[in-house]
């Protein structure tokens, strides 16, 4: 293929698509250029399909070389390795709109690879990578539907603006990643700082008119250039097998979704399924269906039923209306020992939250494209296999804990109070102990609640509810708070934090396209209802933040220093500060701005480290008194410190009214004095009064 350049306007800037050059033997391969950003991704599918698959093994994976800003990791390890908390985000953020865009009966496995290969420290490389993945889907025989693009959406000084450079984005209200087909959006990522739910609307709507330029543009080069797709290992689900299952399984299938506890529901379900499969794959008889056309044709069957009972009945599996909440349990101070602890319960879904407060040291850390930097806030979120009743794997975080985690964490930062005002590091952990839908937005729940127990000064409390969707044609029922089930087998997953006057985050994911501008406006609507009702509950046990903090949790004492004097505390490759340290017990940290938190348990520690940054950056001023230790004793004179580390001559001339023959026989190394400052020389040097201080004769 030879090279070819597709270009758009996207927003006041130009979009570049670039192919037929690199990777040339990948089934698509795609650069994005914005500005001086570039992101090169690449897609590629297996020849033929497990034939016991029933699902869409599709893996995205996006890297962001460092050499992408001229830079290398600054670990000892140089070469990149595992994906960071951002890259494995943002390979979400990729995931998520492509997957339900892949035609039905597709189950070759399909990989997504994309890397940042040039950053310019200004146009953001996410939109680009899900752009990018769709561009390389889009011209390869790998069976998609239709293009899916992506743009992210700033509130800059009151106006809406697409993908916003690094420098609008610090200054805007709203960090919105929008992905999404020319008819309609499929993936909503947005943290705001509370804003309303139509400035929340516009600015889909404003970002949704890019997203059809870019969709119409890859449309036609899909066209132009595109490879014909192939459809040759597409395996649909045969009319056969559904009405086999259908007949097998309609006359207990309906009773057994009424089940309101989940355990028992899902006990039923499975004994239906048991029973439908020794008919349909008899034990020892070779069956005329493949196993995964009867789990594919099972799952069809029964999301036919909970739906069909929802639309019609306005009746959800637990028996609840379709605005109904489940109901909330919440107990503060569950832990005694730890800062702030929370134990919030929303019908079947349960999270431990918990609170710990510290100092800088506590932080944590990151390096990105943008350099390197620390969090004072952040969350992690926990989901072991019990929680849902299941054995499976303990250990490092997956995909699923972080992208919920980062939800959750996003939510609550809106509410959290300034670094001058509350100088701790927060971190919070939110430990999910039962599950039956929205884990993330009880973490949003419960982690507040024990913010709220640890003293913090949060501005304004804020709750988290999900959203589900029952899509019918131009029929749509919406649920709130929604069961697992209902995002199963439900075609919306949406959730949505803040207050009554607020939004803080948003996240949705469309399974069908469909989803229009006022099916959003009421599923909104609806869960600023539920919202509120879930705070309210919250409020009830929990009014306020506590005015005093565990006795157990370090204090934290701020003070300002000049910039100009921070290299002084901080001494010759640390040694001042190490010695202030190891001399009070204190944990010490200084920002470039001349912050500086002191931490301790022991007070007194606190202060008397204060007392010594005081010294070290005090000015020392002539004519003024002040009373420091006597550090040498020397024929023609004393040196007093007179502030630490700040030393000068008291002449024995000044020593006292009356001449002194030897100094020796009235003062020694290690006496306090009181001198006066007489002078300070061009060198710096101080010359000092003790004859200045004493009663004139």
């Amino acid at each position: 293929m030879e090279r070819q350049i597709k270009k758009i306007i996207v927003g006041e800037q130009e979009l570049s698509f670039e192919t037929g050059k690199i990777g040339k033997q990948a089934h698509g391969a795609v650069l994005v250029r914005l500005g001086e950003t570039i992101v090169f991704t690449t897609a590629c599918a297996a020849p033929n399909a497990d034939p016991t698959t029933d699902f869409l093994p599709l893996r995205v994976d996006y890297q962001e070389n460092y050499s992408a800003a001229g830079k290398t990791s600054s670990g000892f390890v140089k070469r990149q390795g595992r994906p960071s908390e951002r890259e494995i985000l943002v390979s979400r953020l990729i995931d998520r709109p492509l997957r339900p865009m892949f035609e039905d009966g597709f189950f070759n496995e399909v990989q997504v690879l994309s890397y940042v290969w040039s950053y310019d420290g200004l146009n953001s490389p996410e939109p680009l990578a899900i752009c990018g993945a769709s561009a390389a889907l889009v011209i390869s025989p790998i069976p998609l539907v239709k293009p899916v693009s992506a743009v992210r959406v700033g509130l800059v000084d009151g106006k809406y603006v697409i993908n916003p450079t690094s420098e609008q984005q610090a200054r805007s209200k709203l960090d919105l990643m929008l992905a999404g087909t020319e008819d309609a959006v499929l993936m909503i990522e947005g943290y705001a700082d509370f804003l309303t739910e139509d400035q929340i609307i516009e600015a889909i709507e404003f970002g949704h008119k890019s997203i059809k330029i870019i969709c119409e543009a890859l449309i036609e080069w899909q066209k132009e250039i595109g490879k014909q797709k192939n459809r040759e290992t597409l395996r649909p689900l045969p009319q056969e097998i559904l009405q086999a299952v259908e007949q097998l399984v309609a006359a207990d299938l309906d009773a057994a979704l009424r089940q309101p506890e989940k355990k028992k529901r899902e006990d039923s379900v499975a004994a239906i399924k048991a029973a439908m499969l020794k008919k349909l794959s008899p034990e020892g008889q070779e069956s005329k269906f493949s196993s995964s056309d009867i789990e594919t044709a099972f799952k069809t069957v029964q999301s036919k039923h909970m739906r069909k009972m929802i639309m019609q009945e306005k009746i959800r599996n637990d028996g609840r209306k379709i605005n109904e909440i489940r109901p909330i349990d919440i107990e503060l101070s569950l832990l005694p020992r730890t800062h702030g602890s929370a134990l919030f319960t929303r019908g079947e879904t349960q999270a431990v939250a918990v609170c710990t407060l510290g100092g800088g040291s506590m932080a944590q850390r990151f390096e990105d494209l943008d350099g390197e930097g620390s969090h004072r806030f952040y969350l992690h979120y926990t989901f072991p296999p019990y929680s849902v009743g299941e054995v499976g794997r303990v250990g490092a975080p997956g995909r699923r804990e972080i992208g919920h985690g980062k939800l959750a964490e996003r939510a609550i930062l809106a509410c959290l109070p300034s670094k001058e005002q509350f100088p701790y590091t927060i971190r919070l952990e939110s430990n999910i102990t039962e599950s039956n839908g929205s884990s993330s937005m009880a973490s949003v729940c419960g982690g507040c609640l024990a913010l709220m127990d640890a003293g913090v000064p949060i501005k304004r409390p804020v709750a988290g509810i999900a959203m589900g969707l029952i899509l019918e044609e131009s029929n749509y029922t919406i649920l709130s708070d929604i069961l697992g089930i209902e995002d199963f087998l439900g075609d919306m997953d949406f959730k949505i934090t803040g207050d009554q006057l607020g939004i803080t985050a948003f996240q949705m994911d469309i399974k069908v396209e469909g989803i229009t501008h006022d099916i959003m406006k009421a599923a909104l609507k609806q869960a600023r209802e539920g919202r509120i009702h879930i705070l309210n509950k919250m409020l009830e046990i929990c009014p306020s933040f506590k005015t005093e903090m565990s006795i157990y949790a370090p204090r934290i004492e701020t003070m300002t220093i000049r910039p100009s004097k921070i290299a002084a505390v901080i001494g010759p490759g640390g040694k001042q500060i190490r010695s202030i340290i190891e001399e009070t017990g204190v944990e010490i940290d200084i920002n470039d701005d001349g912050l500086v938190s002191i931490s301790s348990s022991n007070l007194e520690g606190i202060e008397k480290a204060k007392r010594i940054i005081n010294g070290i950056t005090a000015e020392i001023e002539i004519g003024k008194v002040y009373t420091g230790k006597v550090t040498s004793v020397v024929p023609f004179g004393i040196f007093v410190e007179v502030l630490p580390g700040k030393e000068g001559l008291c002449h024995i001339s000044e020593f006292d009214n009356t001449r002194i023959a030897n100094l020796a026989d009235h003062v020694k190394q290690g006496d306090v004095v009181s001198v006066k400052v007489l002078d300070i020389n061009e060198r710096g040097q101080l010359k000092l009064s003790r004859r200045a201080t004493l009663p004139q004769v």
